[in-house]
């Protein structure tokens, strides 16, 4: 079976993860995928299939006899779709020798055009697999799903020799939460390749050092009439912690690996007013000293308005992986060696995010990422080729062949 073909039955199961459950997982729904994809890995001859109360799916495909000491390779994907855009009811729509030019996405009143997607034209004579305006089509990540059965598949039917291939699905990941109940221990892993990039021939092993922060500001409201030098406005102290903090460096003004200081939510009174930051930058000590920058804020403040009127937390999400990954470059040299001999050249960028295998990194499980042949992720307007998924598929199989020798 083609990895597209798997994509299309395993995207209208409903696996959107959701922010506000606070369940593991999220959303029920991830079950349904799960338990189909449990037993197309039973049938796949995988061993050791296992799905845990958590929504953790995990299996073997045995090393090839007289290939059990070459190294144990992990793959990952996850199951759950992004929480940002309609993800029920997905209807795909193919678009066989699509010509390049726009597309009207059924009656949704929405298109894929070039003029907003100017790759659209080198995927021309390609079969092009899009939504319909309506809902997201979640080829993020069942793409990688879809082509690491593949690959597996294959491995089998043409008598590739491998070493042990350890498989992975995982819940949550679009929630951050993806590598919360990672057993890496039992995994048994080597090392691994998170499948859940865009583009076919992407790598990446760079992520942003990121961390959430909240300012809470206690004002002290009197009679507005009364108020001279014993009012505290929060809503002012709000706006002006926000103005001590450098306007260009903010997402809008910012690319590659330049960070920034990013404003997600505000809400405030004269009473009391909060403030919601992201705060991001590849450099290890740029992010320290973004971090120094808000405490340094909150003490200015104190000084100024008095000891508590402001508060702030800071809540670290994740660490560049290229600090675990740099031990580790054969997982880089090989991915690139394979996108080489899949005829394409490698397209290495820092990730301005954060993906699972910078968490699994962290916790002893070397982990870069690998395009999918997707693009457009989380909207109406994402889409992917049924040619990109086979190239994807080409460049895994490369890595277990390079391994294997």
């Amino acid at each position: 079976m083609k990895a597209y073909e798997r994509l299309l039955k395993y995207v209208k199961i409903c696996t959107q993860s959701s922010e506000e459950s606070g369940l593991h997982p999220s959303t029920d729904s991830q079950f349904k995928l799960a338990e189909m994809l449990k037993d197309e890995l039973i049938a796949l001859g995988c061993t050791d299939v296992r799905l845990d109360s958590s929504c953790y799916l995990y299996a073997k495909l045995p090393a090839t006899k007289g290939y059990e000491a070459k190294p144990k390779i992990g793959f990952i994907a996850h199951m759950d779709t992004a929480p940002d855009f309609c993800g029920d009811g997905v209807e795909p729509i193919i678009h066989e020798n699509y010509n390049g030019e726009k597309i009207t996405l059924s009656d949704s009143g929405r298109a894929l055009d070039p003029e907003q997607f100017p790759h659209l034209r080198s995927l021309a004579g390609r079969t092009l697999i899009t939504t319909n305006g309506k809902t997201l089509l979640g080829a993020d990540d069942k793409a990688g799903i879809a082509e690491i059965l593949t690959l597996i598949e294959r491995l089998k039917s043409e008598n590739i020799p491998h070493g042990c291939i350890l498989i992975a699905f995982t819940p949550d990941e679009e929630i951050g939460e993806g590598a919360d109940g990672f057993d890496v221990p039992a995994f048994g892993a080597d090392f691994a390749y998170t499948v859940d990039g865009g583009p076919e021939g992407s790598l990446e092993y760079e992520n942003f050092n990121a961390a959430s922060a909240k300012f809470e500001v206690n004002g002290f409201n009197v009679h507005p009439g009364s108020a001279k030098n014993t009012m505290v406005n929060a809503a002012l102290v709000a706006m002006e912690i926000n103005s001590h903090l450098p306007t260009l460096e903010t997402p809008t003004h910012t690319d590659g690996y330049e960070g920034f200081y990013h404003l997600t939510d505000m809400s405030g009174s004269v009473e009391k007013a909060t403030l919601y930051y992201i705060v991001r930058d590849h450099s290890a000590e740029l992010f320290d000293a973004r971090i120094k920058t808000l405490l340094h804020i909150e003490k200015i403040m104190n000084e100024k308005y008095g000891d508590g009127t402001v508060k702030l937390e800071v809540k670290e999400s994740y660490r560049n992986m290229k600090e675990k990954i740099l031990p580790h470059m054969h997982l880089v040299d090989n991915a690139i060696k394979a996108t080489e001999m899949a005829g394409l050249t490698a397209s290495i960028e820092p990730i301005r995010g954060g993906t699972d295998g910078a968490r699994l990194s962290f916790m002893g499980l070397p982990c870069p990422n690998l395009g999918t042949g997707g693009y457009a992720f989380h909207g109406p307007f994402e889409h992917i080729t049924a040619e990109g998924m086979d190239i994807a598929t080409s460049i895994l199989i490369n890595i277990v062949k390079l391994y294997s020798k």
